[in-house]
């Protein structure tokens, strides 16, 4: 009776804490999602019939596509300004991740002299924030003409030339793939190329993608160093330093429901990738925190 007492007593116990800890991730979940849903509702609400960028409501009294149809007029250089975007960041996703990958393997699968040394100088300049070089870094592109019209290329270069010191997750990952594969593999006749693209890489998957979506993340949502580099060009503007000057305009009142529904377009790739690719990318988070 004792002992049944006090598997009833657990069990009440542990539904109320589970209660209670659905009831907190709610209303958490409600504050996150509060902002982005005010973003959704007002991209719909047309400047023409509700008049100014403050309103005392969230829902729209009458939902218009205008402030879409507007973002790809001709009047309008939206379309451009995510195209820039696009290219940078899979540009930049495709480089890095080539880059990244070929560090970290070389690093975990070889040893020799100044491996350490290299792995912790790296590991000690990349605690020092990127914004410290931006004024050397610009006027470096602007010697070579990777400033303002040539800012879209610009932009790759900086990326991809500092992708290798990213490489620690990556090498954590590997450090979890058997060295015993390799010397099969070698014993075999099989050389390093062909060991890392036939046997490691497949098995790496998920630190693949997880590199990807992160070296795209990193231009998509770029804003202080592309508006140095574009500097007042905006045929070579983002999507962040474009929809930035809008909200910068005289006519904030105008822009603020346009710049709303150029806010869900730039967010709409970002959440299909994580969405598709959520599976892979915690795998790869996890299992490169593992060991290094």
């Amino acid at each position: 009776m004792a002992k049944t007492n006090k598997t009833r007593s657990k069990s009440f116990h542990n539904k109320v804490s589970n209660t209670i800890t659905y009831i907190v991730l709610i209303l958490m979940s409600i504050i996150w999602l509060f902002p982005f849903v005010g973003l959704v509702f007002q991209s719909f609400r047309s400047y023409a019939t509700e008049y100014g960028g403050m309103v005392s409501y969230i829902i729209p009294k009458a939902f218009s596509w205008d402030n879409y149809a507007y973002l790809f007029s001709e009047e309008c250089s939206f379309v451009r300004w995510y195209l820039n975007t696009l290219i940078i960041a899979f540009s930049v996703a495709v480089l890095n991740t080539i880059m990244i990958l070929c560090v970290a393997y070389a690093l975990s699968r070889s040893r020799f002299k100044g491996r350490n040394f290299m792995m912790q100088l790296w590991l000690i300049l990349g605690m020092f924030p990127g914004f410290l070089t931006m004024i050397c870094l610009y006027f470096l592109l602007k010697q070579i003409g990777l400033t303002q019209a040539g800012a879209i290329p610009g932009l790759i270069l900086v990326t991809v030339a500092s992708a290798g010191m990213k490489y620690y997750v990556s090498k954590g990952y590997l450090d979890t793939v058997p060295k015993a594969l390799d010397e099969s593999a070698r014993i075999d006749g099989a050389s390093n190329a062909r060991i890392a693209l036939t046997i490691i890489l497949p098995l790496a998957k998920p630190i693949i993608i997880y590199t990807a979506l992160e070296a795209f993340m990193a231009p998509w949502c770029d804003y202080v160093f592309a508006s140095y580099v574009a500097f007042g060009y905006s045929d070579s503007y983002n999507v962040a330093v474009a929809l930035q000057r809008w909200v910068w305009t005289n006519d904030y009142q105008g822009f603020f429901t346009r710049f709303c529904a150029g806010g869900v377009l730039v967010a709409i790739p970002v959440t299909i990738l994580f969405m598709c690719l959520q599976k892979y990318y915690v795998e790869g988070v996890t299992g490169g925190a593992v060991k290094g």
